[in-house]
């Protein structure tokens, strides 16, 4: 069996299963291969298995019930009891580094959890990671209770490993009546703990021999459910579904007074609950939409539904996914109810899951991870860890990115994201008023460090800069100030003048509208013949390259070559070490004509081009990818069945085939990002989320970096 953790409470209601899913993310992040059990069920709904399946794409196998636990207990029977959960470790552990396990917690009614957990720790020879939650108490008087929790599971005196995490903490731990406030309604403010508190936390636990490798804080905004979750948890009747499937509620109001004194509850994100006969409120609550405000729903009580015409009169904002509820129950009593809501995440929610785990997995310390991490296997690089590499690369390049569609909703949220997590310095281009107006309807706070820049006003300082670039295609004054009326000309200038170091566009703009002015102004790479494109197709187990897909209709071998080769130095610059399957619908030898043929030449002239490389074909895409099909049709290839680069003979195979694999197998593809240009421009979906262009911006700072060391 692999190193295996216990993840066991010190206390009740500490998070517990928000820690392993957080453990688990930051294991894979750094390409553990990590395996998650909770050998014995929770009573009623246990959804640890699911959250890790949605969360991680592990199958964890089933656990013991609860009712097969208690009976062998009760029998005297704790042999058998363990020998069926090593097994069930033992399932769930196949093939991994390292097995977190979830102990059990505490539940009303049971005196036996920390027993329990102390005979898996010395059944599974575990390491323990103990789990607090800090309600008020001092750090000596923490640092006890967790000692005494240490105590009680026998690893003080057997002299085991004792790590601690301490969760939910927030600058007003101190106070238990705030620990007590329903965090997911905002009404107990989070706050950061100052280094000075977190040192007294790990000073008090170090006195007690507790290592602290994790002080993760206290976020309500976690908790927001979906405004489906509340109407099951209410059983309110859906007046109209809107957008409830994605909508979160991150505040409630009561509007029991006149529009002017009820406008305090129209936020973003806000959930408004008013007596079905205020007909007033809904119209209001439309009109707040329709002005960019967007509302999480409303809520009508007593009984009451609007009147179809006045439905009619709010059918625009209704358009747009707003959803109406509606309940028996009078305001004050619908109010409760929703201030009573269970805060469990729902086992279908991957949002909150993901969030969650993204939380707690940022503040495990990164050098107690590397000590669980010692392996002698090949290492995959997972989606989570490809992504975590891509902002901490992003945040170390530091580089100065330009956003020409400065005005775009996605694109001033995802600026103000990479602004405030420092992944890099945007530059939004849009008319100031009109940019802060957009942020300031979506509710999307602008960070003060964030550039925004008038193209129109800084459009005339480029004319002659323009002007002597495109000389030699008959460039006039005139015609540069044409030219410079588009936002991405202006950016693309600004980027060949070394204002900038690279440009991201394309959320309402086409591909070629991206592309042009950077063939124009900036051109290809010293060595480079092309430019192609790759896209990171973040696969369950895995990343792999996928190129080209978005670019090139029909390359030559020559140009296959160059893809190749501009591939496979883009997938190791992101920590993928490559080896690139040159794709065909032959392997080897077993087919014939003239695309084979192409492929082969290609494939001849990459090896030459790049002897360090790994570089093999033709394949078919099977025995590129699965190692039982490659050691069966090329059984001498170092590539086949192990690929990780995957070059396409023509775009018409690529784009159909990233766009299967990403559709049918639910797969997260990052890109296309652009390779071979001098200087990097990327390209957005014009159905892109604001994550998207979050990783794109970092992608395209990774590939200034690259590019200046390269010189």
């Amino acid at each position: 069996m692999p190193r295996v953790l216990l993840v066991a409470p010190a206390g009740r209601q500490v998070g517990l299963t928000s820690v392993c899913l957080g453990l688990v993310r930051a294991l894979d992040r750094e390409g553990v291969r990590v395996a998650f059990a909770k050998p014995i069920a929770s009573r009623g709904e246990d959804r640890s298995a699911a959250y890790v399946k949605l969360g991680a794409r592990l199958d964890a196998p089933a656990p013991i019930s609860r009712a097969v636990a208690d009976e062998l207990l009760a029998a005297g029977d704790d042999q058998t009891l363990m020998e069926q959960v090593v097994a069930l470790c033992a399932r769930a552990a196949e093939g991994a580094d390292v097995l977190v396990v979830e102990g059990m917690s505490p539940e009303p009614g049971m005196v036996h959890s920390t027993r329990i957990d102390a005979l898996m720790l010395r059944a599974l020879d575990a390491e323990l990671v103990l789990v607090a939650a800090p309600r008020g108490e001092r750090p000596a008087e923490l640092a006890d209770a967790v000692a005494i929790a240490a105590h009680g599971y026998g690893a003080s005196s057997e002299a085991r490993t004792v790590s601690c995490i301490l969760n939910r903490v927030s600058a007003n731990a101190t106070s238990a009546r705030a620990a007590e406030r329903p965090q997911w309604l905002g009404a107990a403010a989070d706050g950061e703990l100052g280094a000075t508190e977190i040192a007294a936390y790990e000073a008090a636990l170090a006195a007690e021999k507790l290592k602290t490798v994790a002080v993760v804080p206290s976020r309500w905004e976690l908790a927001a459910p979906r405004v489906r979750d509340l109407a099951a948890a209410l059983g309110a009747r859906v007046v109209r579904a809107g957008d409830m499937d994605r909508r979160r509620i991150r505040s409630v109001g009561v509007c029991a007074m006149t529009v002017p004194n009820a406008l305090r509850a129209f936020v973003p994100g806000g959930l408004v609950i008013a007596p079905g006969d205020r007909n007033d409120v809904l119209l209001a609550a439309s009109l707040a939409v329709l002005g960019g405000t967007p509302l999480a729903g409303v809520l009508l009580t007593g009984g009451l539904e609007p009147d179809a015409r006045i439905l009619a009169l709010c059918e625009e904002a209704l358009k747009t996914g707003l959803p109406v509820l509606a309940v028996d129950e009078d305001s004050f009593p619908a109010a409760q109810a929703v201030a009573g809501l269970d805060p469990e995440i729902p086992a279908d929610d991957a949002e909150r899951i993901d969030q969650v785990m993204n939380v707690v997995a940022d503040r495990i310390d990164a050098e107690w991870l590397k000590s669980l991490a010692r392996s002698n296997r090949p290492r995959r690089l997972s989606p989570p860890a490809f992504r975590h590499r891509l902002v901490e690369a992003a945040r170390a390049a530091n580089k100065r990115i330009v956003l020409p569609e400065g005005t775009e909703p996605r694109t001033i949220a995802a600026a103000a994201i990479v602004q405030e997590r420092g992944i890099a310095r945007c530059v939004l281009l849009g008319n100031p008023d009109e940019v802060r107006a957009v942020a300031a309807k979506q509710g999307v706070t602008l960070p003060v460090s964030l550039e925004i820049l008038d193209p129109v006003a800084l459009a005339p300082s480029y004319v002659e800069p323009l002007v002597e670039r495109r000389k030699a295609k008959g460039m006039t004054p005139e015609m540069a100030k044409s030219e410079l009326a588009d936002s991405i000309m202006v950016g693309t200038v600004m980027m060949a003048l070394d204002e900038v170091d690279g440009l991201v566009s394309g959320a309402v703009h086409t591909t070629a509208h991206t592309i042009r002015p950077a063939l124009q102004l900036i051109r290809t790479a010293p060595g480079c013949n092309l430019v192609s494109s790759v896209f990171f197709m973040c696969l369950p187990e895995q990343v792999l390259v996928f190129g080209d897909c978005a670019v090139n209709p029909n390359p030559t071998p020559e140009q296959l070559a160059d893809i190749a080769v501009q591939s496979a130095d883009s997938a190791k610059a992101f920590g993928i070490e490559p080896r690139v399957a040159m794709l065909s619908y032959s392997t080897g030898t077993s087919g014939g004509g003239q695309d084979v043929e192409k492929v082969k030449l290609a494939t001849d002239l990459a090896r030459k081009l790049r002897p360090d490389l790994a570089i093999d074909g033709p394949l078919q895409y099977d025995a590129a990818i699965v190692p039982e099909v490659g050691r069966q049709k090329a059984p001498t290839s170092k590539v086949a069945g192990q690929a990780t680069v995957f070059v396409f003979p023509d775009l018409n195979t690529g784009n159909v085939t990233y766009k299967a694999v990403q559709r049918s197998a639910n797969v997260v593809s990052i890109g296309p990002m652009l390779q071979g240009l001098a200087k990097p421009v990327n390209d957005l979906s014009r159905g892109c989320l604001v994550e998207d262009i979050v990783f794109t911006i970092a992608l395209t700072a990774i590939q200034a970096e690259q590019r200046k060391s390269r010189g």
